[in-house]
């Protein structure tokens, strides 16, 4: 259950607000409670979210290769929220056939076709995991499939977005509305939750000497 409250549909008046969620339901066919979590800091929700659609919508990167990202990222990252968040945009919103991103899902960059879409994901990864270790080649590798240095920027910057999508809601417990589906075939169970909650406890009994 969420850590934070879940404001009711009959609370929300502000048009920007009704904006993003008509946004966000042609995506993904519903209001996902990921949206209402951060309604809890309505200032900076418009801002936040409107900041992603301008992420998505006005650089280099088509809407299909943005979605690749956030799966991989949010899959590293360990956010099964996230991950099925963007399985449903790719595969729902986008039409993109099921069966390829449960093979995306399984197989990552080897289930990737072109070597652009490669490169992408390849770099995306790389900036998630260490961002100090980039090296120059794989910038190199960004303009020889046609990014210029906008698209470069747009590139980090949705990782760093991606991935404070992927600490609000594992940080908060945000409630799991999505297909069981994609977070069974992202290897996420509830074995592995259960393992990082005793692990957390542990670590947690360690350094205080308690326990939540």
């Amino acid at each position: 259950m969420a850590r934070v409250a879940l404001p009711k549909d009959e609370q929300i008046t502000d048009p920007a607000v009704e904006g993003i969620f008509a946004w966000v339901t042609e995506m993904e066919g519903s209001v996902p409670n990921h949206f209402y979590v951060e309604l809890n800091f309505s200032e900076f929700f418009t801002s936040k979210l409107g900041a992603t659609k301008v992420l998505w919508e006005m650089g280099e990167l088509t809407m299909e290769e943005i979605q690749h990202v956030g799966i991989l990222v949010s899959q590293a990252n360990g956010c099964p929220y996230c991950t099925a968040a963007f399985c449903t945009i790719l595969n729902y919103g986008l039409g993109t056939a099921e069966d390829y991103v449960g093979s995306l899902l399984q197989q990552g960059l080897d289930a990737v076709d072109g070597d652009r879409l490669k490169s992408l994901l390849a770099y995306a990864l790389q900036v998630n995991n260490d961002p100090g270790a980039v090296i120059d080649a794989q910038v190199v590798a960004l303009r020889q499939h046609s990014l210029t240095d906008k698209g470069i920027v747009q590139l980090t910057h949705i990782v760093s977005d991606f991935s404070s999508y992927n600490t609000l809601n594992l940080a908060l417990d945000t409630d799991y509305d999505y297909r069981d589906f994609w977070r069974e075939l992202a290897g996420f169970t509830t074995s592995n939750r259960d393992l990082s909650v005793r692990t957390s406890q542990a670590m947690l009994r360690c350094w205080y000497g308690v326990a939540p």
